[in-house]
């Protein structure tokens, strides 16, 4: 059995941050959370991790890493842009019993799968800059994980959890929804960071619908909700016009003078099964 990961004996974070010049940079969209109470607490939302090798993406000084080092998971990989940030991060390599593993690489262009076997789950305060886009290529390959415990700016977890109606509700809560169940765990202020960012953020954690239904095309779901969500204001026979308009409408039973925001996850379901039996194609 491998020996206990020593984290109460490893310099402050500030220290780190103050040896390796590690002044955050905006254009890497980077936030530190130095505050380890909050950063154990993040990773007990996670779940249970034993057995399971679990993704960090933009670990910065090892805010996050360390107390995901103390947990039971099989391994931590971490995938970090910035070059400071590895070379700080070098030094828990030998103190983690070969349970640590660090990639300078892009995570947007990362191959998960190839990476780690399963089970997998990631755990991540990610860059603001890239959360968004990230989360989107997670949800499209979410059998590959257990879970995705990821923390963003809170307006960001507003919109993923949002219900019809509602001003927060729109394409990514719909794409969201489908993909995944989801729960906001935490939520955390503006003034826990270094440098602290102008809104307080949230961490949600999602994990793959066990109610997913098989016979809707996630491109479709996706091409139908940004027709109806890129002329929110619109009714559905005028935004949806390209797809087919009121005739489409009527096939699901939506009245034509439906707004986008009024539509449940269901009814973009079976909007996206007609779309797809469509003879024309998208």
């Amino acid at each position: 059995m491998s020996s206990p990961f020593p984290l109460e004996s490893l310099p402050p974070l500030r220290q780190v941050i103050a040896a390796f010049g590690l002044a955050a940079r905006k254009g890497l969209g980077q936030h530190f959370l130095l505050d380890l109470n909050l950063t154990r607490r993040i990773v007990a939302q996670a779940g249970d991790l034993s057995g399971i090798n679990v993704f960090e993406v933009g670990p910065g000084p090892g805010g996050l890493t360390r107390p995901l080092l103390a947990s039971a998971a099989q391994k931590i990989i971490a995938i970090e842009k910035d070059p400071r940030c590895v070379l700080a991060l070098e030094g828990l390599v030998p103190l983690a019993d070969g349970r640590f593993e660090i990639h300078e690489a892009d995570a947007l262009q990362t191959d998960w799968a190839a990476l780690a076997p399963a089970p997998r789950a990631i755990v991540a305060n990610l860059p603001y800059n890239v959360g968004t886009p990230l989360l989107l290529g997670w949800l499209k390959q979410m059998a590959l994980f257990e879970s995705l415990t990821l923390m963003f700016q809170a307006e960001v977890v507003d919109r993923l959890l949002a219900t019809p109606s509602t001003k927060a509700y729109g394409r990514l809560s719909v794409i969201t929804q489908f993909c995944a169940e989801g729960k906001r765990v935490m939520t955390i202020p503006a003034r826990a960071f270094t440098p602290p960012p102008k809104v307080d953020s949230a961490v949600v954690r999602l994990v793959p619908r066990k109610d997913k239904p098989s016979d809707v095309d996630l491109q479709v779901l996706e091409k139908v909700t940004a027709a109806a969500f890129g002329q929110r204001r619109k009714m559905l026979r005028s935004s949806l016009k390209p797809l087919g308009g009121e005739a489409l409408l009527e096939e699901v039973g939506i009245a034509p003078t439906t707004r986008a925001e009024e539509l449940t996850l269901a009814d973009f379901e079976n909007l996206a099964r007609v779309v797809k039996r469509q003879p024309e194609g998208l």
